[in-house]
């Protein structure tokens, strides 16, 4: 009996992604490499998208679209269409960004030629809203996530590459499933590409094949600029709850350490480099400001909760 699993699945999260989504499932379905399936989350979506992507998925049958009831966020979102995968590889795309043609193919041929290689990406290229190049991103310390030692490659990812255009590499399957995924706080790409590397080396391949758009409706501008205004953005249930953005990322950095399956003297080597994080971050400052933003707004909230009853009681008596 044929298989018919895909070798790889591709997983869109999106949002509202109608003025770059067609250019981007466009760049997919030109992979020179066919053996693909693409998962499309829409994540209650009001404008086009819906219907831009019911005519892709009626002209291709690969394509599986996916509608929420309602918007649950970016993280649950980007969760949902690896949960529903089910290829070897899988990768996760952005609405705005596009791929070359030959992007799956060379980065299938190297994690099937790379066994120990837990991801592949290609080098990326930053280009701008009209598509036009701006300028060629250089991986600090690449070669280190391809280093035998877990310790160090989660040390040279964490402290020196921190690029997370590495999120949209092609990853194997088996190596992501050991992870916590995406979090739902700011950075927590960084983190899962840390974990992750405890898991295996990172390939990359020398061409330029990515291309990651900057453009002014990105969600680390406008409204969503403030780390604790992102929360609501990752994750909607979190909207009005008071929110902990640098302690999140810091229990999430010892949990990853904590669950991967390490020799003692690399787990603690890696308990060591989530300290230095914090120094070479200077975090402690940040961690300080999180406890004093979540104690005034409870006093506040304390307050105009014991406030309530006598307004309600004066305006009775109106």
């Amino acid at each position: 009996m044929v298989s018919t699993k895909p070798k790889v699945s591709i997983g869109l999260p999106i949002y509202n992604a109608e003025k770059y989504l067609e250019e981007t499932i466009d760049s997919i379905l030109a992979q020179t490499y066919t053996d693909f399936e693409l998962i499309i989350s829409d994540n209650a979506s009001t404008d086009r998208t819906q219907e831009i992507c019911l005519k892709y998925a009626q002209k291709d049958q690969r394509i599986r679209y996916h509608r929420n009831e309602k918007n649950v966020g970016a993280a649950p979102n980007y969760n949902l269409v690896f949960k529903l995968a089910s290829g070897e590889y899988f990768k996760w795309a952005s609405y705005d960004d596009t791929i070359a043609p030959e992007f799956i193919a060379r980065c299938v041929e190297a994690l099937d030629q790379n066994p120990d290689a837990v991801l592949c990406m290609t080098k990326t290229r930053l280009i701008d809203e009209h598509g036009n190049p701006l300028r060629d991103i250089e991986y600090k310390k690449t070669t280190d996530a391809d280093l035998p030692n877990p310790a160090r490659r989660f040390r040279n990812f964490l402290i020196f590459n921190m690029s997370g255009n590495f999120l949209y590499g092609l990853i194997r399957v088996r190596g992501m499933e050991q992870t916590l995924l995406h979090g739902n706080f700011t950075s927590a790409d960084l983190i899962f590409l840390a974990e992750l590397a405890l898991y295996g080396k990172f390939h990359v391949v020398p061409e330029y094949l990515f291309f990651r758009r900057e453009h002014p409706s990105q969600s680390t501008k406008g409204v969503w600029k403030s780390e604790r205004a992102r929360h609501s953005w990752f994750d909607t249930s979190l909207a009005n709850k008071i929110v902990l953005p640098k302690w999140s990322f810091l229990f999430r950095c010892f949990h990853a350490v904590h669950r991967a399956p390490l020799h003692i003297l690399d787990r603690i080597a890696c308990y060591g480099t989530v300290i230095r994080w914090m120094f070479l971050r200077r975090s402690f400052w940040a961690l300080g400001k999180d406890i004093a933003v979540a104690a005034q707004r409870l006093l506040v909230r304390s307050y105009l909760k014991l406030r309530q009853p006598s307004v309600e009681k004066s305006d009775s008596q109106a």
